[in-house]
């Protein structure tokens, strides 16, 4: 058998990584077993049809580097791969469900079955259809429909009996078909509901393999019994398990299912989050968590994706993000962190930067990154354009807090002892730095408290003496001199 799997996403928004996992997963499957990816964009919700959505899923899985090998932008012997365009299709298939007694022609309204899922509610049975319009007369329907009287189409479940699904992850389930409603295949409007469109498009297109999540489990009898009432034997379905946010709940938006363009945006790489990704309920053993794509496609098999629930951890994520920085060639990491500082540093600084801080500072910021977007604020104080802030409290610390005059003798000698230097260079500045810390009886530690501020703004930042280095003798003596006026005014 000759693997042929879809991913199949609806245009109803930015795609979010939630659902993402399940295009990647699909991706290795075909990758693995030499098949083919199909890319399928089910727009039949018209309700919910989001402009740009469908440039954005695609975006999504470029970035990633997903690629498909039929879909609606490369063609394919089994098209059209966009759900809106096959509407023949849907209609044809649920007419012949009907003339062979799979399914039948509903003329309820709206307000009747609002007003009979009430009734349930308040007599405490399960709501769902009561398949009044199941054994209309024939000749009603007939009737009916020719003077124009809005209907659906309902697929006729039967009405014993049960029905057996075989998920590749989770085994053999039996369902009591008498407790599955009669549900709607074709909408009044001849749009199909999801039940119809993507498991005739799974038939036609000679799906193999359908990945998806467990929240189909509950589905998949309607849909074997859709293929065996057109004549076929369904895919293989694996239900992927759920991911849960770190609160142990659905991930959801608020929990960390965001687009996969605002991770991009916050700065991390594409093959972290690929690794990220495909380590969400398939392992590759005990151990492993980096993990390089040619081995993700060597190894992946569907025997190894588990059934319960897998954890979206942002700190295992931030670390992995960071694991990958520090082995990037320099030349990507340069680029990524000139495309980060042009998009975010002020326009004070002229574009394009200089890249010779950028390339002094970048062996230090490889060893500090999490994300691509730390390198803005652990770079910005380099560019001498931009003016440092701070108070006086950073500036003088725990140490030389409220002693005005010690913290402004402190940074005045550590510039003077600094200006005599014959070398500018960090391994100098740091000895001359602690020879100033003892000459003043002070721990190098708390001495060095207010040099930090007074050179960066800030109190996290890279190496201070190699910041020195990069920025220069003459402004980092003129900022050192400007936090001791600072200190001088205050007194």
């Amino acid at each position: 058998m000759t693997v042929r799997v879809r991913y199949a996403p609806s245009p109803t928004g930015i795609p979010h990584v939630g659902n993402i996992r399940t295009a990647l997963f699909t991706w290795l499957f075909a990758r693995h077993n030499d098949g083919t990816m199909i890319l399928r964009i089910e727009d039949t919700d018209r309700t919910r049809f989001a402009p740009g959505s469908y440039g954005a899923i695609m975006e999504s899985l470029r970035w990633l580097g997903l690629d498909w090998d039929e879909g609606p932008d490369i063609g394919g012997d089994y098209g059209p791969y966009v759900q809106s365009e096959r509407l023949s299709l849907y209609q044809e298939a649920a007419a012949r469900l009907v003339a062979q007694g799979d399914a039948y022609y509903c003329f309820c309204t709206p307000e009747r079955l609002s007003a009979l899922r009430e009734s349930q509610r308040r007599e405490g049975k399960p709501t769902g259809y009561d398949r009044h319009c199941r054994n209309l007369d024939s000749d009603e329907v007939a009737t009916r429909r020719a003077g124009g009287e809005p209907a659906v189409v309902r697929f006729a479940m039967p009405l014993s009996g049960k029905t057996m699904v075989h998920d590749v992850i989770r085994g053999d389930s039996t369902f009591d078909n008498a407790k599955l409603d009669d549900h709607v295949l074709l909408k009044s409007d001849g749009f199909p509901t999801y039940h119809l469109s993507a498991s005739l498009d799974d038939e036609l297109m000679r799906i193999t393999h359908v990945l998806r999540g467990e929240e189909w489990i509950s589905s998949a009898p309607r849909h074997v019994l859709f293929h065996r009432a057109m004549g076929v034997e369904p895919p293989l379905y694996a239900q992927l398990p759920l991911i849960l946010g770190e609160d142990r709940k659905k991930l959801s938006k608020r929990n960390g299912d965001a687009a996969v363009s605002d991770y991009r945006d916050a700065g991390y790489l594409p093959e972290t989050l690929f690794n990220f990704l495909g380590t969400l309920g398939w392992s590759l053993d005990d151990k492993t968590t980096v993990i390089g794509r040619a081995d993700f496609v060597q190894h992946f098999d569907l025997d190894r994706v588990g059934s319960s629930p897998a954890m979206w951890d942002v700190k295992k994520l931030d670390w992995m993000n960071g694991e990958y920085l520090r082995h990037i060639p320099d030349d990507e990491l340069m680029r990524d962190v000139v495309d980060a500082l042009e998009a975010e540093l002020p326009p004070e600084v002229p574009q394009p930067v200089d890249r010779e801080i950028v390339a002094m500072a970048l062996p230090l910021l490889k060893t500090r990154l999490k994300r691509l977007t730390d390198a803005v604020p652990l770079m910005r104080y380099l560019f001498p354009e931009l003016p440092l802030v701070y108070d006086v409290e950073t500036l003088l610390g725990k140490s030389f807090a409220g002693d005005l005059e010690r913290g402004r003798a402190a940074l005045e000698a550590e510039r003077q002892a600094l200006d005599a230097l014959d070398r500018w260079e960090h391994d100098a500045m740091e000895a001359t730095s602690r020879s100033t810390a003892e000459s003043l009886g002070c721990k190098f530690g708390d001495f060095i408290t207010p040099v930090r501020v007074a050179v960066t703004g800030r109190t996290v930042h890279l190496p201070i003496f190699e910041v020195m280095e990069i920025i220069g003798r003459a402004e980092t003596l003129r900022r050192l001199e400007q936090a001791a006026l600072m200190l001088a005014a205050g007194a």
